[in-house]
């Protein structure tokens, strides 16, 4: 393929997926005893016997780098009502936890308000292209009665269910 199809290619594929609606969560993980934290998208179940998820993160992401050291990580599924703190934890900068409430919860980081919590085992770390994924089994979970924080069409919003017709 040419240079101009590949390129033509990666933009719709770009396109295509910003019509997905994603979950947004925060992995965590301590570096001794300093916490660090990404936001992503891209993670979803995997495995319901045994308990999995599936977390996409950067090659080049500090926070890989503690989890291949670690073998932990926590996600914490954002609140509708997070975007401030999911946009934090998307830049770079050692001070993402300064002013977010968070505990420590499974010998992981854990952040309030979240709508779902889990803390995971590294399973296995699988390349991906510029990504790794990580999979991960479930040690400890937190759940709260808040709707999601989503992510559709570059900007966040939260799933609403349809109006059921009597």
């Amino acid at each position: 393929m040419s240079e101009t199809v590949i390129d033509q290619v990666a933009l719709e594929f770009r396109e295509v997926m910003a019509r997905v609606c994603t979950p947004v969560a925060v992995i965590t993980a301590f570096d001794d005893q300093r916490p660090h934290g990404t936001t992503v998208s891209a993670f979803t179940s995997l495995s319901m016997g045994p308990p999995m998820v599936l977390v996409s993160l950067d090659r080049g992401s500090d926070l890989l780098a503690i989890i291949r050291r670690t073998g932990r990580f926590g996600v914490n599924v954002l609140a509708h009502d997070q975007a401030d703190v999911a946009m934090r934890f998307a830049r770079k900068g050692a001070d993402k936890f300064d002013g977010i409430v968070w505990s420590e919860s499974s010998a992981l980081p854990r952040l309030d308000g979240t709508s779902g919590w889990l803390a995971c085992t590294t399973e296995s770390l699988v390349d991906g292209g510029d990504h790794v994924v990580a999979l991960g089994n479930i040690a400890a979970t937190g759940v709260a009665p808040v709707a999601p924080l989503t992510y559709h069409d570059r900007v966040f919003g939260t799933h609403r269910a349809f109006e059921v017709a009597s």
